[in-house]
């Protein structure tokens, strides 16, 4: 099974779809990674203000902080291995993809 994690920019909350103006990213992000968990996948998501240990403890990502500073994050790895940087996954058909996506019943570029 695949193991997904995501290294979220410092946000005000866990999924940073709060305040008086809810960026629209956040919210896709955030039904796509709910919509995982439902499939009973391996998802974690990490938050630098609230969550620092797994940035200092993941390699690839204190490595990639210390380079290209926070403007590098999100960070998203899959089993282990960065996928993608600076951005999270879009919901589209890919090749590789196995998740549906939750708004147009197609799949989401997530492993």
């Amino acid at each position: 099974m695949s193991k997904i994690e995501i290294f979220d920019p410092a946000m005000c909350c866990p999924t940073g779809v709060c305040g008086p103006s809810v960026d629209p990213e956040l919210t896709r992000v955030a039904t796509a990674i709910f919509s995982i968990e439902k499939l009973g996948k391996d998802i974690k998501r990490y938050n630098l203000a609230n969550e620092p240990d797994p940035f200092i403890q993941n390699t690839e990502v204190n490595k990639l902080l210390n380079e290209k500073g926070p403007d590098c994050l999100p960070i998203v790895i899959v089993n282990s291995v960065v996928t993608k940087v600076g951005e999270y996954p879009k919901n589209h058909s890919s090749p590789r993809t196995t998740v549906p996506d939750p708004l147009s019943h197609s799949k989401a570029d997530w492993f």
